[in-house]
């Protein structure tokens, strides 16, 4: 039993917005299949933290959800800036368990236990350089749900394995109040998402103020998810 994480999948079987019109992202839902089948089994967990979907609703995602569905092992869903066919956890809940994808949970406010020792926690996040009022009051609600995320965690007595979709750190450029939060709950390591073409480059990839970051975007991958544990 493993863990594998991989952000940004962008599906859009359900819409017409394919990504394949972006350099590096030719083919790729082919790609990312033929890389998954390989690689995971049924008993493995992949944590996709955010841009899953670009369905405007949970009815024209269906088609992603399925696809994601017939792919092995379980799959564990974070929010992304992308993912607005996001809505009240209860909606979502009961619309997977409808469509038997009994494959997908949604993570939110909330923790996974993933084996015996971890638990996969994590929020969306929001701009690091985020300055206007709405802004301000956006992130610290993220901050507030990746604590809660956190307390899940520890309720159950499990290790936190952290993902989130915004970088928290950018081109040494920090979000303060993300940072803060995760340095005080003594974090370690910090999956994130968003990033994607020329800026993988410059993307935090390694420690950085005392938490090692690991950029999971799925063209920072190739299109192949990454081994946790």
């Amino acid at each position: 039993m493993a863990v594998y994480a991989i952000a940004d999948l962008h599906l859009s079987l359900g819409t017409d917005k394919p990504m394949d019109v972006f350099p590096g992202w030719e083919g790729y839902l082919a790609r990312l299949e033929s890389n998954w089948r390989k690689l995971i089994e049924p008993t493995d967990t992949v944590v996709i933290p955010g841009d899953v979907s670009w369905a405007m609703s949970l009815e024209n995602a269906e088609a992603d959800f399925a696809f994601l569905h017939s792919l092995p092992g379980r799959k564990l869903l974070l929010k992304g800036n992308h993912d607005y066919w996001w809505c009240t956890r209860r909606k979502m809940d009961a619309y997977l368990a409808e469509k038997g994808f009994n494959s997908l949970t949604i993570v939110h406010n909330d923790a996974v236990a993933v084996d015996a020792e971890y638990a996969v926690c994590g929020t969306r996040g929001w701009f690091f350089d985020a300055e206007e009022d709405a802004d301000k009051k956006v992130l610290l609600r993220e901050v507030g749900r990746l604590n809660a995320s956190l307390d899940a965690a520890a309720k159950m007595g499990k290790k936190p394995l952290v993902f989130l979709h915004y970088p928290p750190v950018v081109g040494g450029t920090e979000c303060p109040e993300l940072m803060q939060a995760l340095r005080d709950r003594g974090i370690d390591t910090c999956y994130y998402g968003h990033i994607h073409g020329p800026g993988i480059r410059s993307a935090q990839n390694g420690e950085y103020g005392g938490i090692h970051f690991r950029l999971i975007s799925a063209d920072a991958l190739h299109f192949c998810p990454f081994k946790i544990l």
